[in-house]
């Protein structure tokens, strides 16, 4: 015989007890979702900072300290509320053991947005700095930490004068996320629903200042400013605020929250409000009007304050409670009526905005019945479309579904090589896509690829039947790629700008170099980065420009689209900064746009 077989041995010693924090940081997945560098809001490092605000919004739910005073340098964190401060004898079991905490009482929290028992505990284990410091009638206690580690702790009389509250300094750890920045804009975007979800509160982050007294009413008209059709409806309950209003643009448009939690994917709070929209709207004016021609052009957001909110997913972002249906549909219902009757200006303009979606949906249906019988189309037999298994609607199986909109043949052909035919669908442009700014929607029906690209993703009716989780533009990085980025853009924002605000639409990142030895490959995404692994692999290395994704073959590309896919996502600061952003780039060509195509474009593109 040749050599016995070795088994692994499984006994008592290979049973691994982990204690709280060190389960953390290994399996840091569960209890903050992603990693990440930064570059997505999603990142762990704001998942980090938003648990510590959390609590201290928490502290002014509850009738404590107004303010919250924030500081972010480099990678430092530090966060000062004026609450009533952790209670001293706990403070280091409040930070590093897991279920302890007062948000199990519902005495002392009732509608917390922080993560029960375990928000403070997981920034403590993630961070390689992690300092806490409470102050109650001028006592004091202070601990630090290093990576979970209790480091040092003391208690003692404050300063005089130090007002009540909680103290939290931390510095993510880059032995956990890498080398990472903070992306100011996201912060500032998170510190402003802070201060809509909470008017009255003031949050100072960086010496600027973040307040709102008005709440979601403050919220939507930041967003849709002058583009409003009459001035925005507000509503605020005990448990539910709402505000509302119409604009000319295409879809609808919708920001949700629950708890201090935005929800970006809605749930049942969001299809309860929209619900109870159209019954208000109907009872008041006695008509049966369609939920389509109500609610198109519509922008609202929605804040449902709820005792145990049941997340369908652990980024928090779709909430799933049923029991909260009803009673949400009558108040919206309710509200909605008795805002009308007090504001009959603002009634008339939307019952003018409503029958004039009604008009345009007639028109519509014309020239869809047309296009329809020109597409001859059977189910989903959509020219260009490799589609793949499992989309959306197929729950968990369907939750990593996506599309790649690519141009050309070649660079299809590169992916449908190396794709996941289970969750990676694949639709290939034929060139240029006709520029559809300013252009009524009925026109994506006189344009056989627009259609069936709408089709292939679901949304002809509305967003509500999307049929994959990422929309992805693929193009190759020169100027013909960056035109059909921007003309795939505008079509998405010029009529379903919701993709865009719900976060579904990203940019595929694709390396521009191969740097390679006989032994050794690398993949470069800058000329910084060709540069770096060019100088570490030596002089025997040669370098390989990609020009575009047909010349990256499927065997290398299979790993630009599986588990280390770079995504930019595409966002918009505002939605009314949508119309003039694609009139200067989009529109016709003024003096201003041609002479930033020559300061900026051309420039870059004579280097």
């Amino acid at each position: 015989m040749g050599g016995e077989i070795k088994k692994n041995v499984y006994d008592e010693s290979k049973i691994q007890t982990l204690s709280a924090l060190e389960h953390i940081r290994l399996r840091s997945g569960m209890y903050i979702g992603r990693l990440g560098d930064g570059s997505n809001k999603n990142d762990g490092i704001y998942i980090l900072l938003k648990e510590v605000v959390d609590n201290a919004v928490d502290e002014f739910i509850m009738g404590n300290g107004d303010r919250i005073v924030i500081e972010i340098k480099n990678s430092r964190v530090k966060v000062r509320d004026y609450g009533r401060g952790i209670p001293l004898g706990k403070v280091v079991d409040c930070v590093s053991i897991i279920n302890t905490g007062a948000k199990y009482n519902d005495d002392v929290f009732q509608f917390s947005v922080g993560l029960n028992g375990v928000g403070t505990k997981a920034v403590n284990a993630l961070s390689s700095y992690f300092r806490v410091l409470s102050v109650r009638e001028g006592e004091c206690a202070e601990a630090v930490f290093e990576r979970g580690t209790l480091v040092s702790e003391r208690k003692g009389k404050a300063k005089p004068g130090v007002a009540n509250g909680t103290y939290i300094e931390f510095e993510p750890d880059t032995e956990i996320f890498g080398k990472y920045n903070f992306n100011m804009e996201f912060v500032d975007k998170r510190l402003w629903n802070y201060a809509y979800l909470n008017a009255g509160l003031k949050l100072i982050c960086n010496n600027q200042e973040y307040v709102s007294q008005n709440g979601l009413l403050d919220l939507l008209n930041s967003e849709i400013d002058e583009a409003s059709l009459y001035p925005v409806g507000y509503y605020k309950g005990d448990k539910l605020e709402f505000a509302f209003t119409h604009s000319n643009a295409y879809g609808e448009n919708y920001f949700s929250f629950v708890n201090g939690q935005e929800t970006s994917d809605g749930g049942t709070h969001l299809s309860a409000f929209k619900e109870g929209f159209l019954k208000g709207v109907n009872d008041f004016f006695r008509k049966q009007f369609k939920s389509e021609d109500v609610r198109e052009g519509m922008a609202a957001a929605i804040l449902a304050k709820i005792k145990d909110p049941i997340f369908e997913s652990q980024t928090k972002n779709k909430l799933g409670n049923t029991d909260i249906r009803s009673w949400i549909v009558n108040e919206t219902k309710s509200a909605v009526d008795d805002w009308l009757h007090r504001n009959p200006d603002a009634a008339k303009a939307l019952e003018q905005k409503i029958t004039a979606n009604e008009r345009l949906r007639t028109e519509l249906n014309a020239v869809k019945k047309e296009a329809k019988e020109a597409a001859k189309k059977i189910s989903l037999n959509i020219p260009k479309l490799k589609d793949c298994k499992y989309h959306l609607d197929d729950g968990t199986k369907g939750e990593n579904s996506m599309i790649f909109i690519t141009e050309g043949d070649s660079a299809s052909g590169s992916m449908v090589g190396c794709r996941n035919p289970m969750t990676q669908a694949i639709f290939s442009l034929r060139g240029k896509p006709e520029n559809m700014f300013g252009k009524k929607r009925a026109e994506i029906y006189k344009n056989a690829e627009l259609y069936n690209l709408m089709m292939a993703l679901g949304i002809e009716n509305d967003i509500g039947g999307l049929r994959y989780n990422k929309i992805i533009i693929a193009t190759d990085a020169d100027n013909d790629g960056f035109h059909i980025r921007n003309l795939m853009l505008t079509f998405f924002l010029g009529y379903f700008e919701e993709l865009i605000t719900s976060g579904r639409v990203f940019i595929l990142e694709t390396p521009l170099f191969r740097v390679r030895t006989k032994k050794e490959t690398r993949y470069c995404y800058s000329e910084t980065e060709r540069d770096k692994e060019m100088k570490a692999l030596g002089s025997t290395a040669e370098v390989t420009r990609f020009k575009g994704l047909g010349e990256i073959s499927p065997n290398e590309f299979g790993q630009f689209i599986g588990e280390g896919m770079h995504l930019v996502p595409v966002e918009v600061k505002a939605l009314k900064e949508v119309p003039n952003l694609l009139e200067f780039y989009m529109g016709k060509n003024t003096p201003s746009r041609r002479e930033f195509i020559v300061n900026n474009l051309l420039k870059e593109i004579d280097a």
